[in-house]
């Protein structure tokens, strides 16, 4: 069933709204995978505040005109799904990545990462980078160690001035 010209608009409107303007953005060939799996892979993409869409190649195409992702365009052929994020790449790949690992029919075809084309391969290498969140926890934790032990060091020199005025009244009742 032919797409109107209203729908095709609507369309081109809301890739350029989402798609478009995403600064991380996967490209995948989804041929071989069944509806459930594909129902899957959006709950996983969702859980990751990313959003998964397969697209018109040519509506795509006029979408992303003049914009960032037009470098990508030689990779709108055959069936293209995009799973896009304005968020963090790191959980996108990381996701993108073990639903491959469980559904191989899902291929990766190129993807865009801060505005920078990234290969196949090294979308692989981005999913084994940690997550935004565990490199904040681990800054919070450096960042907190150092005053922690400050605050420990202060909290010991009270506790050792009691302890030595504490002997030093022991001595004096034990000298009477």
């Amino acid at each position: 069933m032919p797409l109107s010209r209203q729908k095709k608009e609507q369309l081109v409107e809301s890739y350029q709204e989402g798609l478009a303007a995403a600064p991380h953005v996967f490209l995948l060939d989804f041929r071989g995978i069944s509806v459930p799996q594909v129902t899957e892979l959006r709950r996983r993409i969702r859980d990751v505040g990313g959003t998964y869409a397969v697209v018109k190649n040519r509506l795509v195409l006029r979408a992303i005109d003049g914009k960032v992702l037009e470098e990508l365009k030689a990779e709108f052929e055959g069936p293209t799904a995009v799973a896009f994020s304005n968020d963090d790449p790191v959980s996108l790949a990381k996701t993108l990545t073990e639903y491959a690992k469980e559904v191989p029919a899902l291929e990766f075809k190129t993807s865009l990462v801060e505005g920078q084309p990234v290969d196949a391969q090294k979308v692989r290498e981005i999913a084994s980078l940690p997550s935004r969140e565990e490199l904040i926890t681990k800054l919070v934790y450096l960042l907190q160690s150092p005053i922690t032990s400050f605050v420990r060091t202060l909290g010991a020199l009270p506790r050792q001035f009691v302890v030595v005025l504490d002997q030093i009244r022991q001595q004096k009742e034990g000298s009477e």
